[in-house]
């Protein structure tokens, strides 16, 4: 049946939860270390070659699908084993993954990992040669392949979803080119196409990272292009496109009426602030939490000083700041919250501070959370980049200690530096607390990147979010609860209704502590999509994958 898919991805769920495995690479395949009977290859092994990486993206306000088409080589003298793995961004959806076999399709399989493993070892004993797709972790696919020959090759396709949101009218799409940079040898072809379908103007197209071509199709849509021969990538794609008009409100919704397994609706709203609107700007509490242990000593404990700096002289007047540091114990910069006005001593302080010493992140956590005012909105931003050494240790008591002590309103934000930090912990107070997990690998900017973040949520606009749907029947809606709305961003919500039809939209919230609705009437959740394009099609998919997250943190 049509969303068949949905409960193999909640069955899925079931199968993978409590599963944990680090990636380490993008979009490559793995040769086995020892794919030689009793480990003795006659010469060493080469990584594997890539023929051709082509990638093609439709994005439909907002709604991109990325299709990947790639083509490896095995350039040793014997047969290798691979494992394919490739990382999905946050909340993408796979739809579809293809092994190609001598010119023949071979469909991926969503399996259980034992179920997985028995039936590869199978197939490895028959020496017959499908992909087995598995989910690893929550946020990468891997594919096991056997056997590739020598000099033979392999073709794989893989196509996901995902929403990208704007954040000031700009709205982001990037995608992992970076480790095609351990292909054995030069690409003969590297191509990346984005067409972009926008139902409000499109100002400017730039990336960053690649030369591109644009091709306008109209004030509403164009193509992104960039082609390469005979290279060897080791940069990631990026591509920005700013909206001419910022859109508060942007509803899609998808419904098959006769599909006799599920009716039901799925739709997915793009909520903003108002720009000019009557929403204020909220004052607000940041907890700031800096790792000083050993580990951080040197460039890395430098910029996270700069980026402490930039926060303290971006508060807003009416803003209170907390400012500790914690390596074998915690330092205070003073008792509790403190006035925006002082952000010019406390800077003073941070200053003179050096690294050493372990990591007690319990404790660091705990003294935080002591001094969020339950009256304010609280935003804690925490800084680490080691795993905790010092004091309480297990990440499930540090992370039900911190559950008691930090009050509901509390949203915490996670910054992980390097590949020595305890993901799982990270991940999983950020998910309880309503914030963000963001990973800084080595050489790239902290300070930057912790910058440009607090430029996103500097301005909160309205807390304590909720939707009133008026006389529609929904239910399933994520996030649960809503997030803060910040001046410029978008928070992306997805859920199901019954029947559909027009409805009148109603969210609020406080700001300053005050009460504020913003009224949208006639909303059309349609009750039948039979005739909708590929984009909104994809919605159900979406939102079972925004389900899987919220039960997977549950």
């Amino acid at each position: 049946m049509k969303h068949r898919w949905v409960g193999a991805l909640l069955l899925m769920f079931v199968l993978f939860a409590g599963i944990y495995s680090p990636v380490k690479a993008d979009g490559i395949i793995i040769p086995e270390s020892s794919p030689c009977p009793g480990g003795d290859c006659p010469l060493p092994m080469q990584q594997l070659a890539i023929r051709y990486h082509h990638v093609t993206v439709t994005i439909e306000d907002q709604i991109a699908t990325t299709h990947i088409d790639q083509v490896f080589v095995n350039p040793n003298e014997w047969t290798v084993e691979g494992t394919y793995i490739f990382p999905l961004p946050q909340d993408a959806a796979v739809s579809h993954f293809t092994l190609w076999v001598d010119g023949e399709p071979v469909e991926g399989k969503v399996l259980d990992r034992d179920q997985a493993r028995q039936t590869y070892e199978a197939i490895v004993r028959e020496m017959r040669d499908p992909a087995l797709l598995e989910y690893m972790d929550r946020g990468a696919v891997q594919a096991r392949i056997f056997p590739i020959p020598p000099q033979g090759e392999r073709r794989i396709e893989l196509e996901y979803q995902q929403v990208l949101t704007a954040e000031n009218g700009l709205v982001r799409y990037s995608y992992p080119l970076n480790t095609e940079k351990f292909s054995a040898e030069l690409l003969e072809s590297v191509k990346v196409s984005v067409e972009v379908h926008s139902s409000t103007p499109v100002r400017a197209v730039y990336s960053p990272s690649h030369t591109i071509d644009v091709s306008r199709q109209s004030e509403m849509a164009f193509t992104a292009s960039y082609e390469a021969t005979n290279v060897r990538p080791d940069t990631d794609f990026a591509l920005y496109y700013s909206l001419g008009e910022s859109q508060a409100f942007h509803l899609f919704s998808y419904r098959d009426p006769q599909d006799p397994t599920d009716p039901d609706g799925f739709f997915l709203l793009l909520l903003a602030p108002q720009p000019g609107g009557t929403a204020q700007q909220v004052s607000k509490d940041v907890l700031l939490v800096l790792d000083r242990s050993g580990s951080m000593e040197g460039e890395k404990f430098q910029q996270a000083q700069a980026a402490l700096r930039y926060i303290l002289q971006h508060l807003n007047p009416g803003d209170r700041f907390y400012l500790e540091t914690f390596s074998s114990n915690v330092a205070a910069y003073a008792n509790g919250l403190r006035p925006a006005e002082e952000a010019g001593q406390a800077i003073a302080w941070a200053n003179q501070l050096g690294a050493a010493g372990s990591t007690d992140i319990n404790r660091a956590l705990l003294d935080a959370a002591s001094v969020a005012d339950a009256e304010r909105p609280t935003y804690l931003i925490f800084l680490t980049d080691g795993l905790p050494t010092e004091g309480v240790t297990a990440p499930d008591a540090i992370i039900a200690n911190f559950q008691q002590a930090a009050p509901n309103h509390l949203r915490l934000f996670a910054f992980g530096v390097g590949y020595d930090v305890d993901t799982f912990l990270l991940d999983s107070l950020t998910q309880e607390h309503h914030g963000l997990s963001t990973y800084v690998r080595p050489g790239e900017a902290l300070d930057e990147i912790l910058s440009s973040f607090y430029e996103r949520i500097s301005t909160p606009v309205l807390t304590d979010v909720s939707i009133d749907f008026g006389d529609l029947a929904v239910y399933d809606v994520y996030p649960q609860p809503l997030p803060d709305l910040f001046a410029g961003s978008q928070v992306v919500v997805v859920g199901r209704y019954r029947r559909g039809g027009a409805a009148a939209l109603t969210v609020s919230g406080q700001a300053n502590g005050e009460w504020q609705e913003f009224y949208y009437p006639d909303q059309l959740f349609t009750p039948d999509s039979r005739e909708a394009t590929d984009a909104l099609d994809n919605l159900p998919r979406l939102w079972a994958t925004r389900k899987i997250g919220y039960l997977l943190n549950q």
